[in-house]
């Protein structure tokens, strides 16, 4: 049964004692997966979508006829409709100038420190924004993570079939990167620079290079053109498949088998299946350790694991009835209240592992 913590509630003492255990756990930790939503960024900068100044209704000012709205312009089919489709680059034009003004919020940053002290295994999330990656966490579309990589600015792979270097991805991008286009042809990606947004702001994006080099070196040869693709931005839509959707898998179920003592999940509904059955594997993987503690070979009483082996759910709203048995724990408040709690917290219980070593 999930227990509910309100993280304001300083007056009830078993909420300050069991969000102190918490803490306790974090510090304690060895293997930390970490699972986010858009609520981490909400503290950035990044305009919601809804306001009267919101990039909708600015969206729908350029486009007064268009009727596209909420999960219309993150669904696949947009790409059937002319209109759609330049509604669609359009609005990731000015998300992707919004995400580029806005700052890593305290929980990026706080998953930077969970990195820094050794004790993340991984972070998963469903944001695009790609602001792990400005506090110096490895994405999964890092060039860094790329096994092979081509000779173009910015390519991470001539064919789009380069492989990551699971070794050094740290947060996994489960629904792409908007600071990426892909080719819709050859899958090529590239950074995505200023020409990119220019074009997309117009409705007609610009055509892959990499297609149309190899077309023009066909003609050379007195060959017949190729058909060139355009690029798109490289994040996942609904009902499509991930590009790297093996090497995802292949890195979840390497971290399932790594015994991980925590999961904390923060600022997501968890509505979306994929990422609901990722969070399941992950807690049963997490309640596990606990049951391999209880009952270890040494014959002697298991160490006091106190909070280890929970999964966390920090959001402002309760979780559904079927995270009944899955989620331990809601802390019910702001994603970055809680990092903060957390880390002051640690500091205090465990200030050795501050102490910044100095070369004498």
């Amino acid at each position: 049964m999930t227990v509910t913590l309100d993280l304001l509630d300083h007056h009830d003492a078993s909420t300050r004692k069991t969000l102190s255990a918490i803490s306790l756990a974090v510090a304690k930790s060895k293997r930390v997966v970490v699972v986010t939503g858009a609520g981490i960024s909400c503290s950035c900068g990044i305009p919601d979508f809804r306001s009267t100044d919101g990039l909708y209704n600015l969206v729908k000012a350029k486009y007064p006829n268009a009727v596209v709205k909420g999960r219309d312009l993150f669904d696949s089919s947009l790409f059937r409709d002319p209109t759609s489709t330049a509604v669609f680059y359009t609005f990731i034009a000015g998300l992707k100038s919004s995400i580029d003004n806005a700052q890593p919020s305290p929980t990026h940053r706080f998953i930077k420190t969970l990195d820094s002290k050794g004790k993340l295994l991984r972070s998963y999330t469903q944001n695009i924004d790609g602001l792990e990656e400005r506090v110096g966490i490895v994405g999964s579309t890092s060039e860094a993570a790329m096994a092979t990589g081509g000779k173009g600015k910015g390519k991470a792979s001539a064919t789009g079939k380069s492989k990551l270097k699971l070794n050094e991805v740290k947060n996994v991008l489960l629904h792409g990167d908007i600071h990426r286009v892909r080719c819709t042809l050859c899958s090529a990606n590239f950074t995505c620079e200023q020409r990119h947004l220019d074009a997309f702001q117009s409705g007609t994006p610009l055509d892959c290079p990499e297609c149309s080099s190899r077309s023009e070196a066909r003609v050379a040869r007195s060959a017949r053109p190729l058909a060139v693709g355009i690029l798109r931005p490289a994040i996942v839509l609904y009902d499509e498949p991930h590009p790297l959707g093996e090497e995802i898998g292949a890195i979840e179920t390497r971290d399932l088998g790594r015994k991980p003592d925590l999961l904390i999940i923060m600022g997501t509904s968890l509505k979306v299946h994929g990422l609901k059955k990722l969070v399941k594997e992950f807690a049963q993987a997490v309640h596990q350790g606990s049951s391999t503690a209880s009952t270890s070979a040494s014959g002697r009483p298991p160490p006091n694991r106190g909070l280890l082996n929970k999964v966390i759910f920090v959001n402002k709203t309760a979780p559904g009835s079927e995270w009944a048995d899955v989620i331990d724990y809601h802390v019910q408040g702001l994603t970055d209240a809680f990092v903060e709690k957390v880390v002051e917290d640690w500091k205090k219980v465990r200030p050795a592992d501050w102490e910044v070593q100095t070369t004498l």
